[in-house]
């Protein structure tokens, strides 16, 4: 499971660009988690935007509400199950999440006060339909390479 979530002002993203995001912030994280593209997988993740008026966010120590046009202000947020999160492969989804924005929202590149927090919940950790979910009950269904399988056991101890 991962879940992404977009943290923007109140009307920032149009309904069109939240759902060019949808795919491509999913696609974003999804390709270097199961090491390959693999539409089956699309269903253990979920995006969710979350907007937020100028007087509820600041940057700069200044509500945005105070600082006029202000700065182009997001926070992505990705949670992803523990896996194969080697340093080099964070900054890839980080990167890759980034350039998703910026081509939704017609930028030539990513704003700098856009953030991307990445977040790896431990094994055994997840939860869902009633109990905690494992990453090594998922590396059977067909979505992992096998080269990523052997790396998310090795890098959880397996």
């Amino acid at each position: 499971m991962t879940v992404i979530t977009v943290n923007a002002p109140t009307g920032r993203l149009s309904l069109e660009q939240r759902r060019t995001l949808a795919e491509t912030l999913t696609d974003a994280v999804l390709v270097p988690e199961v090491g390959q593209f693999a539409p089956a997988a699309r269903v253990g993740f979920q995006v969710h935007f979350v907007e937020r008026e100028p007087d509820m966010m600041a940057i700069g120590g200044r509500l945005l509400t105070d600082a006029g046009q202000g700065p182009d202000v997001m926070v992505i947020d990705v949670a992803v199950m523990d896996g194969d999160w080697r340093q080099e492969v964070r900054a890839e989804v980080i990167e890759c999440v980034l350039a998703a924005l910026a081509e939704a929202c017609g930028l030539p590149e990513p704003s700098p006060s856009w953030w991307v927090n990445f977040r790896v919940i431990e094994e055994g950790s997840w939860g869902s339909g009633g109990s905690a979910l494992s990453i090594l009950s998922l590396l059977e269904s067909g979505v992992f390479t096998e080269e990523k399988a052997k790396a998310i056991r090795a890098a959880i101890g397996a």
